[in-house]
């Protein structure tokens, strides 16, 4: 669990500290107030990355140089800083840590909700990769390993494959020597997504019917970038790639096709049993982490029920395992039980 957070010129907040209880909390307050900040704060703490950017340079607060993230987490000191031209720093229990594949080996487990998920129904597929590969990398290091060693190759890749399309010059070599690599790495997440999808569906369908109060059955299917093998594919779409100049098929083209009743997802659904996908997805996530290791997840719901009927919300936090903390942020807990303790954020400015 979380015990305390504590944040320094991070998004909105010059200063802040914060202690949460072992059954969670509830942030309230307005739009803009910096609810959901105190939630991306802790993901950065916890898996070095926000799910609201791509660039931890996003999240300095204005006129500042870097931000500071700490807090006690899982019985562990944590601390990650950020400072422009540096980079990012870690720490743990005082210890400088070098590598973030160290640090996040001895982390905890973390799943989010937002508004914005719903854009896994309707978005394209580099938002269903997403979704696959925040929760690969909790599960097995060896998968985040191998995500950033095939986008280093793959933009490696790319930019001699452009180089021959532009120069017409002969690059066949080097670009066979990382198609090699493209391959070896480009399988691994193959098969590590499709065991992902394959042990999702069951439980998001299962979800999907508990929160939304019928007999909606949803299925998963993965969808390889590169069909049934990534070599031969390169193989055959090798002419493409050298009028195009670039790397057509492969992991990074990899989507999920979502369907409910047999109907695609995105074209047929209605908007409240596409947010309630949206919100299945997640739960399958949680369920599927503490099965694979254990361990229950904290739980970081974002704003997420202002678009839901009453009975969606009661049966939603019903779906959340009842021991597993829970950070919560929301505009009113006029709905909620009295079982979390409740932050305003009108009593945080300032602190």
């Amino acid at each position: 669990m979380i015990s305390t957070l504590r944040l320094q010129n991070f998004r909105c907040f010059d200063a802040l500290a914060l202690e949460f209880p072992e059954s969670g909390a509830v942030m309230v307050g307005a739009n803009a107030q910096g609810k959901t900040s105190i939630l991306e704060a802790v993901c950065v703490l916890v898996r070095l990355q926000s799910p609201r950017s791509k660039r931890m340079g996003s999240l300095v607060k204005v006129e500042t140089s870097g931000f500071g993230v700490a807090g006690n987490c899982w019985g562990s000191a944590l601390q990650v800083r950020y400072a422009r031209g540096k980079g990012v720093g870690m720490k743990v229990d005082d210890d400088a840590v070098l590598k973030q594949a160290d640090y996040l080996r001895g982390g905890g487990l973390v799943v989010w909700m937002g508004n914005d998920d719903l854009q896994l129904v309707r978005g394209s597929g580099s938002v269903r990769r997403r979704y696959l590969d925040f929760l690969g990398c909790q599960l097995d290091h060896d998968y985040r390993d191998n995500l950033n060693r095939y986008a280093r190759v793959l933009k490696a890749r790319n930019i001699l494959l452009k180089d021959r399309h532009v120069t017409g010059g002969d690059r066949d070599s080097e670009i066979a020597a990382y198609t090699e690599l493209l391959v070896q790495h480009g399988d691994f997440l193959t098969d590590a997504r499709r065991d992902l999808v394959v042990a999702l569906g069951p439980a998001a369908s299962e979800a999907q019917s508990a929160v939304s109060a019928c007999d909606e059955r949803v299925r998963m299917e993965y969808v390889a970038g590169a069909g049934d093998n990534l070599r031969e594919s390169l193989e055959m779409t090798s002419e493409r790639e050298r009028r195009l100049g670039q790397t057509v098929a492969g992991p990074h083209r990899d989507d999920v096709r979502l369907s409910i009743n047999g109907m695609a997802a995105n074209e047929y659904a209605s908007e409240g049993q596409q947010r309630t996908m949206a919100l299945a997805l997640k739960l399958a996530q949680g369920e599927l982490l503490s099965k694979r290791t254990g361990e229950l997840p904290v739980y970081l719901l974002d704003d997420i029920f202002g678009e839901l009927d009453p009975d969606r919300r009661n049966s939603l936090m019903g779906e959340l395992p009842q021991d597993a903390q829970k950070l919560i942020t929301t505009t009113n807990i006029d709905w909620m039980s009295n079982e979390f303790t409740a932050i305003q954020m009108s009593d945080l400015r300032g602190k």
